[in-house]
């Protein structure tokens, strides 16, 4: 069984205007080469990074920077990549209030498309994506710590926030997500964890890495980091596996020279015997407001900065072809 993840697919603002609103473009040209990777796989997750509305104004547009907003055509491009599930808790979804996100999971709900980490209430937000799959069920949950002010209340639509340190979570989030893991691995014996935690830039902190760890030791089977905008390290821990981030995917942003947050990887994760054995990454490259498969040059410096990425956490990264490949033991 193969589960495909994504970093970031910001489908707002450039995105929006050039692609989803204009009925020329085929849904599938977005994801151009990289579709029929995607589709090989048994599910597809991505982190959505832009509610899909066409309602709302802006929140706080003298303080917030970047608002990303889809029209609601978005979801037929989810739907053109057979996208399984979405995890929104992150600093975008309420871009446009509490209404534009009522909208946007309305629209999900219609589609099919599986979501968790936000929603009208805490509850609902807590609430795990569910996926029967060949080799057994996968559940998904979704957290992030950007944000406090959207956080989900029992009367108020907003995202599963959470607070931690250098120790890890703390209370009342420790109750709360390890309630979660209880109930997800209740009915599923994957939990894959969506952590849209930390910076946009550097390497994961000391207390990044310990909400890694607390997470698993609670009960994720896989840490699924993202909102830094370069894939980091995949460090092993205690028989799974903890991707710190997997960068950006689809989005519109100026690109970093030095950083290249166009490259990123299609993460493809093997299930056997009810866990998961592998993890195989297939370079990829946002170009055009949208993403290909990643050429040599570009290969090449992904794997060269991957491989020094993992090495920092004793991982080892081998490739062969076009293809990067870590094993957990």
């Amino acid at each position: 069984m193969q589960i495909a993840l994504t970093g970031d697919v910001m489908l707002g603002r450039l995105v929006d205007q050039y692609v989803i609103r204009n009925r020329s473009v085929r849904p599938e040209s977005l994801w151009s080469d990289v579709l029929p990777i995607m589709l090989d796989a048994d599910c597809r997750l991505i982190n959505l990074e832009c509610v899909i509305s066409d309602r709302g104004e802006e929140w706080h547009p003298t303080t917030k920077a970047f608002h990303f907003r889809a029209k609601p055509r978005a979801v037929e491009f989810l739907q053109t990549a057979k996208i399984d599930g979405v995890a929104l808790a992150n600093n975008h979804v309420l871009d446009y209030g509490p209404n534009a996100l009522l909208d946007c999971l309305a629209l999900l709900d219609q589609a099919g498309i599986k979501r968790t980490g936000a929603g009208a209430t805490l509850e609902d937000t807590l609430m795990p994506a569910r996926f029967a799959l060949p080799e057994g069920r996968v559940a998904l949950v979704a957290l992030t710590d950007n944000e406090p002010e959207w956080e989900a209340t029992a009367k108020k639509p907003g995202v599963n926030y959470v607070a931690y340190d250098e120790r890890g979570l703390i209370e009342p989030y420790r109750s709360r997500m390890a309630q979660m893991f209880a109930h997800a691995h209740g009915q599923s014996e994957i939990v894959i964890v969506s952590a849209h935690v930390g910076p946009n830039w550097g390497e994961p902190s000391h207390s990044m890495q310990a909400l890694a760890h607390d997470l698993i030791d609670m009960g994720a089977n896989l840490y699924w980091g993202h909102s830094n905008h370069t894939p980091q390290g995949i460090e092993l821990y205690k028989g799974n596996a903890i991707l710190y981030s997997t960068g950006d995917f689809i989005d519109d942003y100026m690109i970093d020279k030095e950083e290249r947050n166009d490259l990123s990887f299609l993460y493809m994760l093997d299930v056997e015997g009810g866990r998961i054995t592998r993890i195989r990454l297939h370079p990829a490259c946002i170009e055009d407001l949208g993403v290909r498969t990643a050429k040599e040059e570009e290969r090449r410096f992904l794997e060269r900065t991957m491989q020094a990425k993992c090495g920092a956490f004793g991982t080892l990264m081998s490739v062969e072809g076009q293809v990067s490949t870590i094993t957990i033991p």
